[in-house]
């Protein structure tokens, strides 16, 4: 019997626990025994707000090492997720974009990454999403690592090398 329920294929990871972005640096998740990442951030607006630059960034080890931009061209935007449930196809611009700034609004943003497309031969394996300083609004990141390499009862580690 084939399982569809998420936890059993896929590895959960929080990568930012919901707060202000400012000296917050989310964590960095393996890929390598995983094939493909999906990155859920979920922004809360207040009043007064400038947004936060979200970028990817790969590294050789979980600590950050050696770290670079990842490109990535298209991200998935529902910028009132009290009013629908939809996720928009959006161009993104130079491996960035900046979260919603209009007021008392909550937004989600969906980044969808295969671990080809990290820099492979270079030894890069591990991703996190990057976050820029914003001002009156809460933000968090949740990683959903799939398509793991080798069948195993229980998902492999993601947050260690």
């Amino acid at each position: 019997m084939i399982s569809k329920r998420l936890v059993d294929g896929s590895k959960l990871v929080a990568g930012l626990c919901p707060i202000l972005p400012s000296t917050s640096t989310p964590d960095y998740v393996s890929m390598k025994d995983y094939g493909h990442l999906t990155a859920i951030i979920l922004v809360d607006n207040a009043t007064t707000v400038t947004g936060s630059a979200i970028t990817l960034k790969q590294a050789t080890a979980v600590a950050g090492t050696s770290e670079k931009a990842v490109t990535f061209t298209t991200m998935y935007a529902n910028l009132d997720i009290d009013a629908t449930d939809t996720l928009v196809a959006t161009a993104v611009t130079s491996n960035t974009f900046t979260t919603l700034t209009t007021n008392n609004k909550n937004a989600m943003y969906v980044i969808e990454l295969d671990a080809a497309d990290l820099d492979i031969n270079n030894g890069f394996d591990c991703v996190r999403v990057g976050t820029g300083d914003a001002a009156a609004l809460v933000l968090s990141v949740l990683y959903v690592l799939s398509n793991p390499r080798y069948a195993q009862a229980t998902p492999p580690a993601a947050i260690t090398d």
